[in-house]
């Protein structure tokens, strides 16, 4: 794209747009086909997101009984688990479909009003554009 970009997390509509958080453009007749492929886009990660994260603890359950670890240790028994599903599929231990039927998605909890727009930060929109651009210049999926 041009420009050297950090890191960003995917949000939704509720979430305010930061340079560090990605969220849709809001849905309304007015936007172009390039923002709506932007918010598509957007989608898809988010739903490879949650079903990686689905399958992460259908195959490490420890993940579903989080709330019995402090939250400091959190961040290493993901990582940890990450680390170990690698291994597993690096040794031909593949993930087990029937795994996931103890497993059922959860909705994380998060804001049920929108972000109020002076919470929104004004260098993101030009992220969120050169993020359009790019998606713009890579065609179709």
């Amino acid at each position: 794209m041009g420009k050297a970009q950090k890191y960003v997390l995917l949000g939704d509509a509720t979430y305010p747009l930061q340079d560090w958080i990605l969220k849709p453009y809001q849905e309304d007749e007015k936007l172009t086909q390039r923002q709506l492929q932007f918010n598509y886009r957007l989608k898809r990660a988010h739903s490879v997101i949650e079903n990686a994260f689905l399958r992460l603890k259908a195959r490490w359950q420890i993940l579903l009984k989080c709330d019995d670890c402090s939250l400091e240790l959190l961040p290493t028994l993901v990582l940890a688990c990450c680390i170990l599903h690698n291994v597993c599929e690096a040794h031909d231990n593949p993930f087990n479909e029937e795994w996931l039927e103890g497993t059922e998605p959860t909705e994380l909890p998060k804001p049920c009003q929108p972000a109020p727009a002076a919470m929104e930060d004004s260098r993101a929109e030009q992220v969120r554009e050169l993020m359009c651009q790019y998606f713009e210049s890579c065609g179709e999926g």
